[in-house]
């Protein structure tokens, strides 16, 4: 019998509750060694597969010229829910191993984790699956989707609207639509309350859920 070696893997974004989400889908897996898990960081250790999720941050491609041209790390795959093709394929033109739906069961992304990892193209645009894990997202508990919850992350940096929408290739239109939906469930109506709200609720880059005196606390609905 030959016994494969053992992947490691790392997984890369600025939230605490992306890193572990993710982190948690992979561990079952004997296939995978998930090593350095930690945020606003990259590996120090050399890396076989860097899971790279994009997920509120305004220029990956930054983030990921990074990586691709540090030698320690072998292969990196774009984990998203973002599913626009010119987008994936911008990113596949810098060099990355692959594009990865969120929408992929944890089988579905270990198996992508290992062709990317056998040097195989992976492209997984999946909209849906019957056993869709998504890993989570700061938010998540106050009902947000995982887009809703990026909009929010984003104005808490003080991204404007249109900016958001050229990072995330979206229409104005569509980024208005979904910040309307996320001030409905989070019971705000102005964008200084939205910061307030993402703030308390760690939608800050490397920051956990922080708590405020009641006299800074954002004003609720209702």
């Amino acid at each position: 019998m030959i016994i494969e070696p053992t992947i490691t893997v790392s997984v890369v974004n600025d939230y605490p509750v992306v890193v572990h989400g993710i982190s948690d889908m992979l561990s079952s897996d004997p296939r995978f060694e998930v090593v350095e898990v930690a945020t606003s960081t990259v590996p120090e250790r050399p890396v076989d597969v860097i899971l790279f999720d994009a997920f509120a941050k305004l220029r990956p491609e930054i983030a990921l010229s990074d990586l691709l041209r540090d030698p320690r790390y072998i292969r990196v795959l774009i984990y998203s829910d973002n599913l626009d093709p010119q987008r994936a394929h911008s990113f596949m033109d810098m060099g990355v191993a692959g594009y990865v739906s969120k929408a992929l069961g944890t089988r579905e992304l270990c198996d992508a984790i290992v062709r990317a990892h056998n040097g195989e193209p992976v492209m997984r645009m999946v909209e849906t699956s019957k056993d869709a894990v998504a890993g989570d997202w700061p938010g998540r508990d106050a009902g947000l989707s995982a887009r809703e919850a990026e909009m929010i992350a984003l104005i808490a940096q003080g991204i404007t609207n249109q900016n958001i929408a050229a990072s995330c290739y979206l229409s104005i239109n569509s980024v208005k639509s979904y910040i309307r939906s996320a001030y409905r469930k989070i019971g705000v109506t102005r964008r200084s309350q939205a910061v307030l709200w993402g703030v308390a609720h760690g939608m800050l880059p490397g920051v956990a859920t922080q708590e405020f005196p009641d006299s800074q606390q954002p004003e609720m609905l209702g």
